[in-house]
């Protein structure tokens, strides 16, 4: 990609706002900017599930797994590509403040970012998907030995900087951006998708019908509307409506509200402040939103290298609605973890 290209690319959030909800997509597809990559197929995944595992769908079923660590604070705003993601993972990090982890395979963004450094707590998340490739700006220098030794194809800034570049439009650290081709090409072996527990289809009976839900860190926001225009959760940063820099609101058709114990790790940032862990191995309850209701449901995860199900009150598996579904971490004793 061309200096230009890229600086236009980045340009692009500052005029996100102002964009408003125009090329938002109502039907769960990709929005504009998004494109398949030319490995999609259409035959069924390796698990034999009749569509993505991660999405519900029926593209990019071959493709490669790719996480990105993305900024989720104000100065972060408007993000890069997250609409594109077929997972977000919402997780605490120091100060009560939230991270993403986006998970892309069957659509890539344009662009990518803000991108921000890895946790300890994407290594037990990202265990589920294999050997996915990984990409981040940094890590903690006591928790860099984990990384190595982790089972991630590591496209961090520091091993493939040259696919990374910055926009002259905002301030260090929040202006780190990557192109997701370029960065799959530094992990040509990067694993395709695998059944991580999901489950995808009819709504299961019962729920509650439901507005509106926010979920509350010590630090930070995030809420979740539902649009019946629009079929998906419109989301909140703050209080404020959470625009892309594609345009749009960002907005998954599933929210997995997945409370797990969250405890304090050994490691500090360079502010003193703790660098939570969030335990997804185990089992507990959840919420699930899809089609305009809550569902009371139970998560399980056995093992770290095993994925994630999750169960309805009276045992049957909770079907998720095609499209993109966010996981949003909250700490089952409250947000209490400073």
């Amino acid at each position: 990609m061309r200096f230009a290209e890229r600086r236009a690319i980045a340009a692009m959030a500052l005029g996100a706002l102002g964009a408003g909800l125009t090329s938002c997509s109502s039907d769960g597809s990709p929005p504009n900017g998004t494109t398949r990559p030319p490995i999609a197929s259409a035959s069924p995944t390796a698990t034999a599930l009749p569509y993505h595992p991660f999405n519900g769908g029926s593209e990019g079923l071959d493709n490669p797994v790719l996480a990105v660590k993305i900024e989720n604070t104000r100065p972060a705003l408007p993000q890069s590509g997250v609409r594109a993601a077929d997972i977000v993972y919402v997780e605490q990090v120091e100060g009560g403040e939230t991270r993403l982890m986006a998970i892309y395979s069957s659509a890539l963004p344009r662009t990518v970012g803000p991108v921000r450094s890895a946790r300890v707590s994407d290594l037990e998340i990202l265990r589920q998907y294999g050997r996915p490739a990984f990409a981040f700006s940094g890590v903690n220098p006591a928790f860099k030995r984990q990384i190595r030794r982790a089972p991630i194809h590591e496209i961090s800034q520091e091993t493939a900087g040259s696919v990374y570049f910055r926009s002259s439009a905002r301030r260090i650290p929040y202006n780190l951006y990557a192109d997701p081709r370029e960065l799959l090409k530094k992990a040509p072996r990067a694993d395709r998708p695998r059944d991580i527990g999901f489950r995808f289809g009819p709504a299961p009976p019962g729920g509650r019908p439901t507005a509106s839900f926010t979920a509350r860190w010590p630090s930070a926001t995030m809420g979740f509307t539902w649009s019946a225009a629009q079929r998906r959760w419109l989301t909140t940063h703050g209080g404020r409506t959470n625009v892309a820099a594609e345009g749009g609101v960002i907005g998954p058709r599933t929210v997995v509200v997945q409370y797990t114990k969250t405890t304090r790790s050994r490691y500090r940032d360079v502010n003193g402040a703790y660098t939570p862990v969030i335990h997804t191995v185990g089992g507990g309850r959840a919420l699930v939103l899809r089609d305009g209701k809550s569902y009371e449901a139970r998560w399980s995860r056995p093992a770290a290298d095993q994925g994630t199900t999750f169960t309805t009150a009276d045992g049957r598996p909770m079907t998720f609605a095609p499209g993109q579904v966010w996981v949003v971490f909250l700490n089952e004793d409250g947000p209490t973890i400073p």
